[in-house]
């Protein structure tokens, strides 16, 4: 004897829940965005029409006009915000550090955290400028 199923399954996919998710996590990230590149409002250095804008995911380091440096917006001593990247690299061995000077920082302060960088192991690290628009 033969047995026949009768098999009346939906095959119809729903959209509806994926477009949600999808519509979610845009507006998570538009929302997150302009957060990740906060820090402290600088007068960047001008540097002809070919500016070094850098990475956007680099870890951005300021160093503002007194001489102060800063990690995002958290002010910290040079010596704790190396400390801070070194810890933040993890296991990411060619992560891109990138000064933000002040036009007027000290030329000092501005080379002796990038010096520090070197000695802690980043072979990445740069310096932002503005273009000089005339």
């Amino acid at each position: 004897m033969t047995r026949r199923r009768n098999r009346n399954t939906d095959v119809n996919i729903s959209l509806t829940p994926m477009i949600d998710i999808m519509t979610v996590l845009l507006a998570v990230f538009m929302v997150t965005t302009p957060m990740l590149t906060t820090g402290i409002d600088l007068n960047l250095p001008r540097a002809g029409t070919s500016a070094l804008t850098g990475n956007d995911h680099a870890i951005q380091i300021s160093v503002d006009a007194t001489g102060e440096y800063y990690v995002g917006e958290t002010k910290l001593s040079r010596d704790d915000a190396v400390r801070r990247v070194v810890a933040m690299r993890g296991e990411n061995p060619d992560l891109t550090i990138m000064i933000n000077g002040d036009a007027s920082a000290d030329y000092g302060a501005v080379m002796s955290i990038m010096g520090k960088l070197k000695d802690a192991g980043f072979q990445r690290v740069g310096l932002r400028t503005q273009l000089d628009v005339e």
